[in-house]
C-alpha cells in the first residue's frame, strides 16, 4: 500500500473525517456521499453499542469498550484546594494483534 500524507492543504499527517470518507470512497469505489453515509453509520453503531455498555470487537482490528472510573479526590493546581472528581464512564480502545502487526 502506498504511504501518503492525507492533508494536501496543511501537510499534516493526521487523517480527519473528510479525508477518511474520501479514502473509503476511493478504496471501495463508492461515491463520496455513499462513503460518508457508511462511515457515519459505523460510528453510530459503535457509539450506540457502547452506550448500552456492550463491547465492539472487530477481530484483527481491536475492541472498543466502556470502563467506569470511580469518584476520587484531587487538588486544584492553582489553589491547592481539594476537589471532587466525579465518577465517569470512559471509552477505551485496545488494538488487536493484526493492527499491531500492520503498524510494526
Amino acid at each position: 500500500m502506498e504511504r501518503r500524507a492525507f492533508s494536501s492543504i496543511t501537510g499534516d499527517p493526521t487523517l480527519n473525517k473528510q479525508e477518511l470518507v474520501a479514502a473509503v470512497a476511493d478504496t471501495a469505489g463508492l461515491a463520496k456521499t455513499d462513503a460518508s453515509a457508511a462511515v457515519d453509520a459505523v460510528f453510530e453503531v459503535i457509539v450506540d453499542a457502547m452506550k448500552r455498555g456492550d463491547d465492539v470487537r472487530l477481530v484483527g482490528f481491536g475492541t472498543f469498550n466502556v470502563v467506569h472510573r470511580e469518584q476520587s479526590t484531587g487538588r486544584n493546581p492553582r489553589t491547592g484546594a481539594e476537589i471532587v472528581i466525579k465518577a465517569a464512564k470512559l471509552p477505551r480502545f485496545k488494538a488487536g494483534r493484526a493492527l499491531k502487526d500492520a503498524i510494526n
